[in-house]
């Protein structure tokens, strides 16, 4: 194709976005809504798999020592314990630290509890704290850890804890969520897909005189084709940039607004920069996607003519 000829295109088909006024107008609309829909619940996807992704990630295996376990032997199970496939880091914690955290937790209101605790009447056991790559391999890292006791005497591990049952609960509960979200995402992708073709499809539906006359006095299928593509293309895009805009500026405020109340709930937002590429991304690639699939399909019935 000629620059010349794909200039000329370009330039009919931005003339029949401002000449087709009304329609263009109801295109533009059908578009913005439903992608704002989409982006709403889109939105809402995103950051209940990230709150997922960040309660997973706290899952760890503490594994609690035998009293009085030698230096030496310490030394040599947390070596074995890094050498463990899926172990990311192993984290030594004396029984001195841990009595000093569990201080902390309990606050002014339980320091009388733990009077007397300190030196050799310390009752808490050494420990390591384990992270693991993958946090649904937490149960079978256990196993792993809990098996490095076999053929030692004395046994240097005494417990190994990573909250079984509650995790496994809910590992099932964060992958059912992110289910449900990805099938009411996919489900309003679709939909809105649809009733934005169909809307595009009367646009063009309304000039099908302007197509039979340029066949009759002899343009090809492709020089009438390629403008509608354009049109089609810039009212995607125009349609998808309303809604975009909307909704990343509302959730800047909202992480600007409500960050520290969120925060005094254990709750993180998904990063503003993440949620600008995911969901600008999406919502303008599905804009363009829609205005040319819906242009080229309504041009095609009537290029067979």
């Amino acid at each position: 194709m000629r620059i010349s000829t794909a200039v000329r295109h370009v330039r009919e088909g931005t003339k029949n976005v401002v000449r087709n006024g009304w329609m263009s107008f109801a295109s533009i609309s059908s578009i913005s809504i439903s992608l704002f829909i989409l982006g709403v619940f889109l939105l809402l996807t995103l950051n209940v798999n990230y709150l997922a992704d960040q309660i997973e990630k706290q899952v760890e295996i503490r594994v609690y020592l035998e009293v009085n376990t030698p230096k030496d032997q310490m030394v040599a199970l947390q070596k074995s314990i890094t050498g463990i496939n899926q172990v990311n880091k192993v984290t030594f914690v004396s029984k001195d630290e841990g009595l000093k955290f569990l201080r902390e937790k309990l606050g002014e209101s339980g320091k009388a509890l733990l009077e007397g605790f300190d030196g050799d009447n310390n009752p808490l056991n050494d420990s390591f704290t384990v992270e693991v790559a993958e946090p649904r391999e937490v149960a079978n890292v256990a196993q792993q850890i809990s098996a490095l006791n076999n053929g030692k005497s004395p046994k240097p591990i005494y417990k190994v804890s990573y909250g079984q049952g509650t995790v496994e609960t809910m590992f099932k509960v964060t992958g059912v969520v992110r289910n449900i979200g990805l099938v009411l995402v996919a489900g309003l992708a679709l939909t809105a897909m649809f009733l934005i073709a169909n809307t595009i499809k009367l646009t063009i539906l309304n000039r099908r005189r302007e197509i039979a006359i340029m066949k009759l006095v002899g343009a090809t299928n492709q020089f009438i084709r390629w403008p509608f593509f354009i049109e089609g293309m810039l009212l995607g895009i125009i349609g998808s940039l309303i809604p975009a805009g909307v909704l990343l500026y509302g959730y800047w405020e909202l992480m600007n607004v409500s960050q520290l109340e969120l925060n005094l709930l254990l709750i993180k937002l998904k990063p503003f920069e993440e949620v600008c590429y995911s969901l600008g991304g999406l919502l303008f690639g599905i804009g363009i996607m829609i205005g040319v699939w819906g242009s080229v399909l309504s041009v095609r019935k009537f290029l067979r003519v």
